[in-house]
């Protein structure tokens, strides 16, 4: 089967990354407390500082308040703290407002103004911002599409290390927009992005090495590749992990196995794979199906990297 590199683009997510200084101080004990899921003395001890005027508390307390984290799920009052500290020029706070406007969530829907405040923190260098600005830029969303710019902001981002622009960057490249199609330097950046354990990077490798795209055709690494990324539950990997045992291609034939992944992928959206699960059935005894089916029951997604921010 002849894998067609998907458009898959950087989602817009309420996330930021708060790491906690050597020195101690209030802000670095409710950035621990954070990060050990202690909201309640998180949330202590960023109140006051919050109401103090410190951008980054006012920008962790919007993210609690997103994500309902020891406290109600609260839009409007995460994008009051969140324009308080852009206001100051938090580049984290601009890119969570920017989201709240392109989202409407807590505010109306605004392409325009989300473009204004993912701009001012990608002009700081947030790496982040830099990456949806490209995405907004890719699909013509508040701006009229510009290959060419998306491929600026994308390359920006991708050169700070972060995975999702790296992603992004190989899929333009494999796809040919704003740049000619070159399937070596895709691959480059699906590899850097991949190594993060970035899932969708790992498929694009898996994609890569079946199709023989930039890279001499290798089904064992492809199988390898997407194996990675089946197991943090992307469904297209786990369709082609299905394919793989069923036609044992880099992997052994293994019926109870491609059932399991089929069956996943299915689970996780992907429609093709109903057929596939119902032609390795036909190969399979009752209690193989019933195996299968088990597995694919007890399977658990695996653990992400931690430090990725967006996927």
């Amino acid at each position: 089967m002849k894998f067609k590199l998907r458009h898959i683009i950087a989602s817009i997510l309420l996330t930021a990354s708060f790491v906690a200084p050597a020195a101690a101080g209030p802000f670095e004990d409710a950035t621990a407390a954070y990060s050990k899921a202690d909201y309640a003395t998180a949330l202590r001890l960023l109140r006051p500082l919050a109401d103090q005027g410190m951008a980054k508390a006012q920008t962790l307390l919007g993210v609690m308040y997103a994500r309902g984290q020891g406290v109600a799920q609260n839009y409007a009052e995460a994008t009051k703290w969140y324009q308080l500290a852009a206001d100051q020029g938090d580049a984290t706070a601009q890119t969570a407002l920017g989201a709240m406007y392109a989202n409407g969530l807590g505010v109306s829907r605004d392409q325009g103004k989300a473009m204004q405040w993912f701009r001012k923190a990608a002009d700081q260098g947030n790496a982040n911002a830099q990456t949806v600005l490209g995405t907004m830029y890719d699909r013509g969303e508040g701006v009229q599409q510009d290959y060419a710019e998306a491929m600026k902001w994308y390359r920006r981002a991708a050169e700070q290390g972060y995975a999702n622009a790296q992603n992004n960057l190989a899929i333009m490249y494999n796809n040919g927009h704003g740049v000619p199609q070159d399937y070596a330097e895709g691959l480059k950046w699906a590899r850097l992005a991949a190594e993060q354990g970035f899932a969708t990077a790992q498929y694009l490798l898996a994609s890569a090495y079946a199709n023989g795209q930039g890279v001499p055709q290798n089904f064992t690494e492809a199988a390898k590749w997407a194996r990675l990324a089946a197991d943090q539950g992307l469904a297209i990997a786990q369709y082609y992990l299905g394919l793989a045992y069923g036609n044992g291609q880099g992997v052994s034939q293994d019926f109870v196995q491609s059932y399991m992944w089929f069956e996943l992928s299915l689970g996780h959206g992907y429609k093709d794979a109903a057929q596939g699960r119902d032609t390795a059935a036909k190969q399979m005894s009752d209690t193989q199906i019933e195996e299968a089916q088990k597995l694919a029951r007890d399977w658990k997604p695996a653990m992400k990297p931690p430090g990725l921010l967006l996927q």
